[in-house]
């Protein structure tokens, strides 16, 4: 051992003796105090073991919140949030744990998606307070920016809420702050959980030389880890047209549902048409036109519609719904079409499906069971997750895909003790003492701490790309709804209802499209009509599509030939280029 090394040694030990000496001295005197740290240590030896803290940080980490929790010990805070692994964990073990070490009663409530936004909608309408604080999608940071009803936490922070808020807090450390500020720089909400929606393939059947020898000779090129549409499309008929059965099972070249239901609105609202390049450039999402076809002037919408410049009915998103209806109809199983999201999302695990170019990250940990045709005996995945192919109307600087971001949502009308109280609440379930255990059984990471920790690196391999696409650089591509929409739970209900006249064959896509782009144009002349608080649409008059399709960017003309030549790359190349 170098002199230099055994020196940060003795500095690292000096410090953590400093630290314990300072917990030791705070609690010694107040009897309350060291039964609340005794619960504390209690939850860090049974629970939180796995965390980037040492245990001596973790304990001054606890005892922050033990003293800053004192003025509400006893009160009973309210807080709901959708239906996933990693809040069902909130709700059973980290609330109890939370309420133990603080004195804090929780009630966590889980409830579906739409539920959740019924309940924030309704609380901001009646500027009356239902719940203490939410776990709501950042897709709704326009709505929030707009209303004027929800708490700016960047002021919050500093002012009302500064005296509850953790030292050891480190927003710096949370990689989906950029997806959860306004126009104003602010910040709206406190990320909680993340997922992407990436490419998905059996890697063991892609690695099948019989398999690749066959899809050479029809194709013309290696079957591999699709790059663009085209080669996706490929790869779809092969398995489903060419290859038929495997091991004497029916297999499908393709995944997707088209049940007319809520849930279709979500593959589509979540980025389906930036995946084929709807959009214009730019992070986290197009300027000026966005993902969902809006176009946007200082920070006002104009338009969705080509003909007031917006891009929901330009010819990038006709080819977007044509080829999922095409790809739903010839390659996916029968049965897809009838199904939801939560139906369809079990299906990969059956063992017939070849790929998927929309699959659900948080899908990751239901598909590492050993039980499941997928997967091998000692629970390694016989799948892959990566890049999702782009389509043609795509280029270089613009968004590739969807992250989902539930985070911490606070409205005025919530009363500013019980806010403070499920703000620390909030700060409680994101901690560094908490974050990457609850990181381990949601696979939802927040914080770039644990994504790099060394447990990430020694877990890696049993989550088929996962880690390796949160440690890239490409995961800044993979984005949320942005502030473009207006009023997310006014809006996002048409995607579904006009979507699915196309999928169920009612309409063709450009008169689907057409049908969608002016309701939503109607709707955003209510809210221009309306006026909201800050930055209400002001739409454009209409003119010639012409006009605007002549101009550089977003909408885009047609394409001559929207099928260039597939791409596809190894799995190890694709990787490669996440860096």
């Amino acid at each position: 051992m170098t002199y230099d090394k055994t020196i940060k040694i003795l500095a690292s030990v000096r410090r953590e003796l400093s630290m314990l000496a300072t917990f030791i001295c705070t609690c010694v005197l107040s009897p309350t105090c060291m039964a609340d740290m005794q619960a504390a240590e209690k939850w860090l030896n049974k629970e939180f073991k796995e965390s980037t803290l040492t245990k001596t940080q973790q304990l001054q980490e606890m005892q922050w919140f033990v003293n800053a929790a004192k003025p509400f010990k006893g009160m009973t805070i309210r807080v709901v949030s959708e239906r996933i692994d990693t809040h069902v964990y909130e709700a059973k073990v980290l609330a109890k744990a939370f309420q133990e070490i603080t004195g804090i009663k929780l009630v966590h409530e889980i409830t579906g998606e739409d539920d959740v936004v019924k309940k924030i909608a309704t609380q901001a309408e009646l500027d009356y307070s239902l719940y203490d604080a939410y776990i709501n999608d950042s897709d709704f940071i326009g709505t929030h920016y707009r209303t004027g009803k929800v708490v700016a936490l960047s002021d919050f922070m500093a002012g009302e809420g500064k005296a509850v808020t953790s030292p050891t807090l480190d927003l710096d450390d949370f990689i989906g702050l950029s997806f959860t500020t306004g126009p104003d720089g602010k910040l709206y909400q406190l990320p909680d959980q993340q997922f992407a929606n990436l490419y998905w393939y059996r890697a063991d059947w892609f690695a099948r030389k019989d398999l690749k020898f066959e899809f050479n000779n029809i194709y013309g090129y290696e079957l591999g880890v699709p790059q663009n549409w085209s080669a996706y499309e490929d790869i779809a008929e092969f398995f489903t047209v060419h290859v038929k059965t495997i091991d004497g099972k029916k297999v499908y070249g393709h995944m997707d549902y088209g049940k007319k239901d809520p849930s279709l609105g979500w593959r589509f609202s979540d980025a389906w048409l930036s995946m084929a390049g709807g959009g214009d450039k730019g992070l986290p999402n197009g300027t000026p036109v966005d993902e969902w076809g809006i176009r946007v002037e200082n920070c006002h919408p104009v338009g969705a519609s080509v003909s007031r410049g917006g891009a929901l009915n330009g010819p990038a998103a006709v080819y977007a719904i044509t080829k999922f209806t095409e790809w739903l109809n010839k390659f996916a199983p029968p049965e897809a079409k009838a199904m939801n999201f939560t139906e369809a999302g079990a299906l990969a695990g059956q063992g017939s499906i070849a790929q998927q170019i929309f699959w659900y990250s948080a899908f990751t940990a239901a598909l590492t069971n050993p039980n499941l045709p997928v997967t091998n005996s000692d629970g390694s995945p016989k799948w892959r997750m990566a890049p999702s192919p782009r389509g043609p109307y795509w280029e270089k600087g613009m968004k590739l895909g969807y992250q989902d971001t539930g985070a911490w949502t606070f409205m005025t009308s919530t009363p500013l003790k019980n806010r403070k109280a499920a703000w620390l609440y909030a700060q409680f379930v994101t901690s560094k003492t908490v974050s990457l255990q609850k990181t381990l059984v949601g696979l939802t990471p927040i914080r770039n701490s644990d994504i790099i920790s060394e447990k990430m690196t020694r877990v890696a391999k049993k989550y088929g790309g996962l880690i390796e696409f949160y440690r890239s650089k490409a995961r800044v591509s993979w984005t949320p709804t942005g502030t473009n929409v207006p009023d997310y739970p006014g809006l996002s209900d048409l995607w579904w209802k006009n979507v699915a006249l196309a999928i169920n064959g009612q309409l063709s896509p450009q008169e689907a499209m057409n049908k969608m782009a002016n309701e939503m144009d109607e709707r955003l002349i209510k809210l221009e009509q309306k006026g909201q608080k800050r930055c209400a649409p002001k739409m454009n008059p209409k003119r010639e599509e012409s006009y605007w399709l002549n101009r550089p960017g977003a909408p885009k003309p047609k394409l001559e030939n929207e099928k260039p030549k597939g791409v596809t790359l190894t799995y190890k190349a694709s990787i490669e280029a996440w860096q």
